[in-house]
């Protein structure tokens, strides 16, 4: 992960720098808003770190220019400046946090870390394929080779829970608490009603067998 900081206090864009390489990141600084800008828009950052008040070009406005550029690097704004008006404004000319000085490092590794988190995170998949058995989340159509399958709310649950698992084997214990939501009894045998019910509907008709039971363990889907 690559780190951009963009500050004209030596000491500080020193002091970050030396606890975020600690952490794993490589880091690159540009000590006042031109600098800053240039080095933003030209090279390939997980997250940049600016301070409003910067010679040459003020903070909120490297980042209202970077976001008018098309570039979505996430940015924690450092600042001496602690009123509402000023958290806002910085918020509205495009950056993703506000961390006011004095500041401790750990708040901000915490900041940053979960700034690269949040846009490294693929978007959300509206559909659920296994082989050619798919679901889709938006309209609830369950198909498997193009035939249409009706599946009871809890049968789709399941199947909905075992695609998010594929390939993985998931517990009679762990079905209950995901698709029941409650605790119940790990020895009934309502899990398995449940299985048999829903591999007559997405396996039995079909050639090739997609749902199966690992004995003493629980069931795996692909």
């Amino acid at each position: 992960m690559r780190a951009l900081i963009i500050e004209d206090d030596q000491t500080i864009a020193d002091f970050v720098a030396r606890g975020l390489r600690e952490s794993g990141f490589a880091v690159d600084h540009a000590p006042d808003g031109e600098a800053g800008l240039e080095a933003a828009l030209h090279q390939i950052h997980d997250v940049a770190i600016v301070d409003l008040m910067l010679p040459k070009r003020d903070g909120l406005s490297v980042i209202d220019e970077l976001r008018r550029r098309g570039k979505s690097t996430p940015v924690l704004i450092l600042s001496a400046r602690r009123s509402v008006d000023d958290r806002v404004r910085g918020l509205q000319a495009g950056g993703d946090d506000y961390l006011t000085k004095p500041f401790a490092f750990s708040e901000l590794l915490a900041r940053v870390q979960a700034l690269v988190r949040r846009a490294s995170r693929a978007p959300e998949p509206t559909t659920l394929l296994v082989g050619d058995l798919s679901l889709d989340l938006l309209t609830r159509k369950v198909t498997r080779a193009g035939v249409a399958i009706d599946l009871r709310p809890r049968e789709f649950a399941l199947l909905e829970y075992l695609l998010r698992n594929a390939g993985k084997v998931v517990s009679k214990t762990m079905i209950l608490s995901r698709v029941w939501e409650y605790n119940f009894d790990p020895q009934t045998n309502i899990v398995d009603v449940l299985v048999s019910r829903l591999r007559d509907k997405i396996d039995r008709p079909f050639e090739t067998k997609l749902l199966r039971t690992v004995r003493g363990v629980g069931y795996v889907l692909g």
